[in-house]
């Protein structure tokens, strides 16, 4: 499973490389109701960032959008901060008082971590800089995607866990796990969107969960407790790889604005993912297929395999995240 991923979100390579156009109107629909629904943080901060500048009168609506969603964000962190320093303040005075307490010292340990959190949040959003982690996505997150309508490559951002078509919230809540599509399931859990809806994510390096003793090829010893650690894979030579995806759109969604979600397609592992403890890996297609992917015949599925099979295969190095 690809549980994370580094995404590009400069919106003029897209533009330059690909001849894509961006969709401001979703952009302006997906920046509204994050304000409003107090997902502002589900959108990574690369992807304000590359509308900080504005370019026209939806740009500038976006520019817009984007200083008060970071504002109203902050004014978050900051309240945070302040009653969780209260907190701590008021647990310290009782711990060196006569009669310190089990609660007191909880407070502490609980106002400690809350304020280091509330102020590596703060400093994160008013951060100039942007470092690798601004791009980083996970499940739940979202993410530009390339599609193709009427012949013209569209960027639209979507949220990296797809709903299915029939779908509601309540249902997509018993299934967690569509934020990838296994190859073997195309055509059965994945049939309304393999051959119809294929997107493309372009991705860095990718993360994922795994097991140490199978990290280091091995057997649990004796009474060790299985251990999750996060590796971080960077294909080499270093490249930006266009991730074979799938997306649907429902209509009116939870909040009345049509939700774009996707999925990204994993099959089985190149030999240095699996030795390094894990079965999946995300499928980059190569540059000539794009105009075949992004336009799929969904009568020829076996030409979409062919695509998928004959995919760009750098070798991952990998290491654990930082």
């Amino acid at each position: 499973m690809c549980y994370s991923a580094q995404i590009e979100a400069d919106y003029d390579k897209f533009v330059r490389e690909w001849g894509a156009v961006i969709s401001l109107k979703c952009f302006v629909e997906l920046f509204w109701e994050k304000r409003k629904d107090g997902g502002w943080s589900k959108i990574p901060k690369a992807m304000r960032e590359a509308f900080r500048k504005p370019a026209g009168e939806d740009g500038f609506e976006l520019a817009k959008l984007v200083a008060e969603g970071d504002r109203e964000q902050a004014d978050k962190y900051q309240a945070e901060l302040d009653a969780q320093q209260k907190r701590l303040a008021k647990a310290e005075a009782v711990l060196a008082g006569p009669k310190p307490t089990k609660k007191a010292a909880e407070d502490q340990r609980i106002a400690t971590n809350k304020v280091k959190s509330a102020r590596r949040n703060l400093d994160d959003l008013t951060r100039k800089e942007l470092v690798d982690k601004d791009s980083r996505i996970y499940p739940g997150v979202w993410a530009p995607v390339m599609i193709e309508k009427d012949g013209q490559r569209i960027v639209v951002p979507m949220r990296y866990q797809c709903r299915l078509p029939g779908w509601t919230e309540a249902i997509e809540r018993k299934y967690p796990g569509t934020y990838n599509a296994r190859r073997d399931k195309l055509e059965e859990s994945w049939g309304k969107l393999f051959g119809h809806r294929h997107g493309i994510m372009i991705v860095n390096r990718f993360y994922e969960n795994v097991s140490r003793h199978k990290m280091e090829g091995r057997e649990l010893v004796p009474g060790e407790k299985e251990e999750n650690v996060v590796l971080e894979f960077d294909p080499r030579p270093p490249q930006e790889m266009l991730v074979a995806c799938l997306w649907n759109m429902s209509p009116g969604a939870d909040h009345g604005t049509d939700l774009f979600s996707f999925a990204a397609i994993t099959d089985e592992p190149p030999p240095e993912v699996l030795a390094a403890g894990h079965d999946r890996c995300i499928v980059p297609i190569k540059p000539e297929h794009v105009d075949a992917w992004l336009s799929p015949d969904p009568n020829n599925l076996e030409a979409l395999y062919a695509i998928i099979d004959d995919r760009a295969r750098p070798y991952y190095a990998h290491k654990e995240a930082a």
